[in-house]
């Protein structure tokens, strides 16, 4: 017996096991695919031939005294090894992709990041430096049309509260996820109200064994324990994190002049149980309070100061259960519940910081105000999965929203008055992928959403496709339609609202390996329906109707690698964006002002083994960010430009340096990690916005607190060493 063995393109399949079924005869297929063996079997008789990644083929032959010439042409099986992945808009980190953009040892060793899991990410491409207010701004849209999610579970309240002219950072540690996907545009059906992006994270499941955590650094203490049970099906765990800033704030002058220090109390708890089937019941909960006071010159005054105070308690809590099911089929549902108030007031004092009340202008004696705010947020989700063939699948489910926030004011002179903001949103999404072969796949969805508060349903397709060029390279496209609510500061609103509209356009190559990663992505994001805002009767801006568009577009790249030099892990990313849009109170389609046209980063890491210390430096380059005075001229009725410009660019380089003492020690029972890290190291002025007086004849930029910040702490581990963690490199 003889032929050829090809697959369904045509090539030849070397290596191939040919045999008659249930006899020793049979071959293997050559370097071409040809294959040759003699027999003595007579009669009917099955012929099988099989190789590693292909479907194995069964043949019926009748063999008599003459020759057989059989070829045979196997269909290549689709395999999370070979396959495509699809990936447009969305850089993914996790426990399955051996080549992931940032994991959780990233964020805390990339020294622009603070070990913040949002700052880590503002050094990859698409993300903007703002620098005055905490968020993500991706591709041109705002902080808050960039969502993020906790185990599929939206977390409302991510950072910690606002305070005027200082971004505030998140409140979760980067090392309670396992795996992150940082969609930049075109994200899952599964996910929606955000215009731009999402963050996708999903927690860590059991530790490998019991173990405890300590932390001291010159702004707090902190600790932790994490338990496995004897049979390692389930755990718990508890910490505790206390930070002050009053030793580094008397050490490095800030610009505000904070009569109460930030202080931070942080507690969670979490247990993990592990199922029949691999699958995992996951709960955590978290509590924070926080409080802080600081002065600051009034703009409109060479005497006066601005005394603002904020207190704040937050509350989340989610549990989720993620597991087979039978046939085929997964489920992951869950609930989460949170709540959070701010209790905030705002003074203007004299020289000796005495309250003070000028009713002449009478706009000074508005600056004197209290306000609370209590929100609460509960979210029910379920998410169905069906195996179709190979990795081919299709999910659908459900979710439902339900929100309410209350604000409470307290003018001046005694006046209260309240406003409450109530909304369900039902959402119902479908999604499946399709695998056509390893090297073509789609993605195809779609979400139905109904919000009480519009009062109208929104239906949003997303399709996504990729195509693998060769090994480790594809090309990938991206187009989604995205609903979102207003913002609830713009609530109640004058008029009757549509949904904010944005269009996504996305095609990406990318070559990616557990050793580098190189992409690029081209991007069209088209806005309408933006909500546009007048002042109601307490002068407050509202929304006032949907009459709002815009479009932004641009080009990103990225490129990392770990393998070039020795011990060295370094990344470089830049983007191009061209961006405007006539929204809120701006008079026309302008240039945002938390958008620069010109992004870049830089992050290198070294780890030296001999002195078992990782230096690590990164640098963050855009350029200038436009500024606007836009005021209400009450004659003609509209909002008018009074001044413009553009910022200085941005420039800021930091350092950090991981010593790890215990490092090869492997009868110690305590593992270390000191810490050093400065921030703008190299003292760059940094100017974000500016701020204008109520005449608007006066200006003011809006600075960093500080130009300069220094981090030193020690990270201590009993019972399993994990200060091989923190070399980058052996990732």
């Amino acid at each position: 017996m003889s032929g050829r063995i090809t697959d369904n393109k045509n090539k030849p399949v070397a290596g191939a096991s040919i045999q008659l079924k249930n006899t020793y005869d049979g071959t293997t297929s050559d370097s071409l695919g040809y294959y040759l063996f003699i027999t003595e079997e007579k009669g009917e008789q099955t012929m099988e031939v099989s190789s590693g990644g292909y479907f194995v083929v069964l043949l019926i032959v009748v063999l008599a005294n003459a020759p057989i010439v059989q070829n045979f042409t196997i269909k290549e099986q689709i395999t999370e090894l070979k396959a495509v992945v699809i990936s447009a808009g969305s850089f993914e980190a996790s426990d399955k992709n051996k080549g992931a953009v940032l994991s959780s040892i990233d964020i805390v060793t990339t020294p622009s990041a603070n070990g913040d899991v949002t700052s880590a990410f503002k050094s990859l491409p698409g993300t903007q430096q703002v620098g005055e207010s905490e968020g993500l701004f991706v591709r041109g849209g705002t902080a808050t049309e960039s969502k993020i999610y906790m185990d599929g579970n939206l977390v409302n309240n991510f950072f910690y509260s606002s305070t005027p002219g200082i971004a505030t950072r998140g409140r979760f540690n980067p090392f309670l996820f396992k795996g992150t996907v940082f969609s930049t545009g075109g994200y899952s059906a599964l996910y929606g109200q955000a215009l731009s992006s999402a963050l996708i994270l999903e927690s860590t499941d059991l530790p490998d064994r019991t173990q405890a955590d300590l932390s001291v650094s010159i702004v707090g203490i902190g600790g932790g324990i994490q338990h496995l049970s004897k049979n390692k099906k389930s755990s718990w765990g508890v910490s505790f994190n206390h930070t002050n800033l009053w030793l580094a704030f008397n050490v490095i002058k800030q610009k505000q002049d904070f009569f109460k220090i930030p202080i931070y109390n942080q507690g969670d708890v979490n247990f993990r149980i592990k199922t029949k089937n691999n699958g995992f019941v996951k709960y955590y909960g978290y509590v924070s309070a926080n409080n802080t006071a600081f002065r600051s010159p009034d703009i409109d005054s060479a005497a006066l100061k601005n005394a603002f105070e904020l207190s704040n308690l937050n509350i989340y809590q989610n549990i989720n259960w993620k597991d087979k099911i039978g046939n085929g089929w997964k489920i992951n549902t869950g609930i989460s519940f949170s709540t959070n108030k701010d209790d905030l007031a705002n003074e203007t004092q004299d020289a000796n910081n005495k309250k003070v009340i000028v009713t002449s202008p009478a706009f000074y004696a508005f600056k004197n105000f209290d306000l609370i705010s209590n929100s609460m947020y509960a979210q029910a989700r379920l998410v169905l999965e069906k195996k179709i063939s190979g990795l081919s699948a299709v999910r659908f489910g459900s979710d439902y929203f339900y929100s309410k926030e209350k604000s409470t004011y307290t003018l001046y002179n005694g006046v209260k008055f309240s406003e409450e903001v109530k909304d369900k949103l039902y959402a119902a999404f479908v999604e499946s992928d399709i695998y056509l072969t390893n090297s073509l796949a789609a993605k195809i969805g779609g979400r139905l959403e109904h919000s009480a508060i519009i009062n109208k349903w929104n239906i949003a397709p997303r399709v996504s496709l990729a195509y693998k060029l060769a090994a480790n390279t594809q090309a990938s496209l991206a187009y989604g339609i995205f609903y979102q609510n207003p913002e609830r500061k713009y609530l109640p609103a004058i008029a009757s609202l549509d949904y904010s509209k944005a269009s996504h356009y996305i095609f990406q190559f990318s070559q990616q390996t557990k050793d580098y990663t190189f992409r690029t992505e081209v991007f069209y994001k088209k806005y309408d329906k933006l909500y546009k805002t007048a002042p109601n009767n307490n002068g407050r801006e509202v929304a006032a109707n949907n009459f709002g568009y815009g479009y932004a577009k641009g080009i990103e790249v990225f490129w990392r690698n770990k393998k070039t030099f020795k011990n060295v892990d370094y990344w470089i990313s830049y983007s191009f964006l061209d961006t405007k849009r006539n929204f809120l109170n701006y008079p026309a389609a302008i240039e945002p002002s938390f958008a620069a046209n010109h992004t870049a980063s830089f992050v290198f890491k070294r780890f030296v083994l001999p002195w078992k210390t990782g230096f690590n430096v990164s640098y963050n380059f855009a350029t200038g960010r436009p500024y606007y005075n836009i005021a209400y001229d009450n004659a003609s009725g509209k909002y008018l430009i009074n001044d413009q410009g553009k910022t200085i660019n941005y420039n800021s380089m930091s350092f950090s340096i991981n010593y790890l003492p215990n490092l090869g020690k492997k009868e110690a029972k305590t593992f270390a990690v000191w810490v050093l890290g400065i921030n703008n190291i190299l003292n760059q002025n940094q100017i974000f916005t500016y701020n204008y007086n109520n005449a608007g004849t006066r200006k003011e930029a809006v600075i960093p607190p500080s130009r300069r910040f220094v981090f030193i702490g020690c990270f201590l581990s009993f019972g399993i060493d994990r200060t091989q963690d923190a070399i980058n490199n052996n990732l």
